[in-house]
């Protein structure tokens, strides 16, 4: 998935950061890089206001964050990826190199949702549309499409996340 980062700060100097499955056009991609910890029990994860628990994939650079979920052609049950920016702004994502819809949650930094963009389609064909509020986000969270809705994830519900490094 590909992401664009089109805050500011983005646009200014990075060129429109290229954040997987999301931050808008960017660098080119290349292949999914391998599981992480993240992927393992042990490793980041959130528990969803459904009290299940989502092991977690982390895109905490701005090489990490332009290729995300891009390639991918599914998701395990009950796993994501988590984008942690360093700064609150508005983060928009896009869909470019995608294969699977997605939801995207945004959040504040304590895990209060803000916006989702359920069942996010994969863009098919340039120019691919831009996903995001407008308002501050601190992290986004990508999960499979469909799973926000079943996981009880609303704007203004809170998610809680547990070893995630400091």
């Amino acid at each position: 998935m590909s992401r664009v980062g089109r805050s500011a700060a983005g646009l200014a100097g990075i060129g429109a950061l290229a954040l997987a499955c999301g931050a808008a056009p960017g660098p080119a991609a290349v292949p999914a890089a391998t599981p992480t910890a993240a992927s393992t029990a042990a490793g980041p994860r959130a528990v969803m206001p459904s009290d299940v628990l989502y092991r977690l994939e982390l895109a905490l650079t701005p090489e990490d964050q332009a290729q995300g979920l891009m390639f991918r052609e599914s998701l395990p049950p009950n796993t994501g990826m988590l984008f942690v920016f360093p700064t609150s702004e508005p983060h928009h994502f896009w869909m470019k190199n995608t294969m699977i819809p997605l939801d995207m949650i945004w959040m504040d930094e304590a895990g209060k949702v803000l916006f989702v963009s359920a069942n996010t389609p994969p863009c098919k064909a340039d120019p691919c549309p831009t996903y995001g509020p407008d308002g501050p986000a601190r992290q986004v969270l990508e999960i499979a499409g469909g799973m926000a809705a079943k996981e009880r994830i609303t704007v203004g519900s809170s998610l809680k996340f547990e070893n995630l490094p400091r």
